[in-house]
């Protein structure tokens, strides 16, 4: 197990001189689980391919516990690394795929044999190891995958997005594994996901990207209450942040009015400084509610109405304000019609809409 550290870390392709990571400073600590999430083209990969020592460094320091691996080839890392595909090789067994890089390695037959086995129990692949891949499902691959990483017990696990090959179902139970085998492991892993979801239940820590550039770094809750910026805010959450753009300004209280001239009264906000100003205004979908008689702080007609279960989330027409709103399923309205809604005015955030950073308020 290793702590891993980037400082300046920048990488540029000489032809056309793109900049796939600006300039990435941040640590992975020992044992931690840390998400790398973003958009696709947002360099992710990139970045754990130069961890890897799969893409080279133009310039800044990688270490890996306390070497400099900058020009480490990457069989001397000591890092194991998982891809989309399952790359295993066909004409083996799931026992000899297992095994394959501890023969490469030369080890004492015995301690492969232990190696493979703890491996098999933890995936629950024990049953399997006679089969070869065309005889597993993807899930079960994507579990030998995993173990051929695990058997060779590594400093650091890189794992470029593993399971975006998987359906709904799959992906879901693959995640908790996951977090087993980290959980009993221990070892330092780093995830590449362009999946919010999966970050946000993967994640100790997240390191959300945006065009080769860190844009925050923070636990999974903090990023989804305290975003840095307007990027963060709308990546993070499902329905994303509703946006709202107007002038805040202090009427007898905190007033947002719309370009329409609507105006939704904003009692109990934590305001900005410099008011009367501009903002966009962020709500997240849940912090919507529908009003009782006499109460609704601003009105929509509902657009459509997606059931998802235990919720519904309401798609909202407010003039040109798009809207959605996460509403229990016995409060599911009828499409067309006028609501009234609430909205928690403490809960809202207010950007700057030039730059997107947040304004502290």
């Amino acid at each position: 197990m290793a702590e891993v550290r980037l400082e300046h870390v920048r990488k540029v392709y000489p032809q056309g001189g793109h900049v796939a990571i600006a300039d990435a400073s941040f640590t992975v600590a020992d044992g931690e689980r840390l998400v790398l999430v973003g958009p696709s083209g947002c360099g992710k990969s990139t970045l754990l391919r130069m961890i890897a020592g799969l893409e080279s460094i133009t310039s800044g320091t990688l270490r890996i516990g306390e070497r400099v691996v900058n020009d480490v080839a990457p069989k001397d890392r000591d890092i194991a690394m998982v891809f989309q595909s399952y790359a295993l090789y066909p004409h083996m067994t799931v026992a000899e795929n297992l095994s394959f890089a501890l023969q490469l390695r030369k080890l004492p037959v015995a301690e492969i044999t232990t190696r493979v086995g703890q491996a098999a129990e933890m995936l629950g692949l024990d049953s399997m190891l006679e089969r070869k891949p065309a005889q597993l499902s993807g899930g079960q691959r994507q579990r030998v995958a995993l173990g051929r990483a695990l058997v060779r017990q590594p400093q650091v696990f890189l794992l470029d997005e593993p399971l975006s090959n998987l359906d709904a179902k799959l992906r879901a139970g693959m995640r908790a594994e996951i977090a087993r085998i980290h959980a009993r492991t221990g070892t330092t892993m780093i995830y590449v996901t362009h999946d919010q979801v999966e970050a946000m239940t993967l994640g100790q820590r997240i390191v959300v990207m945006k065009d080769g550039v860190v844009q925050q770094i923070d636990t999974p809750m903090t990023l989804y209450r305290n975003p840095a910026n307007l990027f963060v805010a709308t990546f993070l959450g499902s329905p994303a942040m509703n946006t709202v753009e107007g002038l805040l300004a202090l009427d007898d209280g905190p007033v947002l009015v719309l370009a329409d001239g609507q105006r939704v009264r904003l009692d109990g906000a934590r305001l900005p400084s410099g008011l009367p100003r501009k903002v966009v205004a962020g709500i997240r979908p849940e912090h919507l509610a529908v009003a009782a008689d006499g109460q609704a702080m601003l009105s929509a007609t509902v657009d459509t109405v997606e059931p998802v279960g235990n919720e519904v989330f309401v798609n909202l027409r407010m003039g040109a304000v798009l809207l959605v709103a996460r509403l229990p399923p016995e409060e599911a309205p009828v499409e067309g019609r006028a609501l009234g809604l609430t909205l928690r005015a403490p809960e809202v955030l207010f950007f700057d809409p030039a730059s997107g950073e947040r304004l502290p308020g």
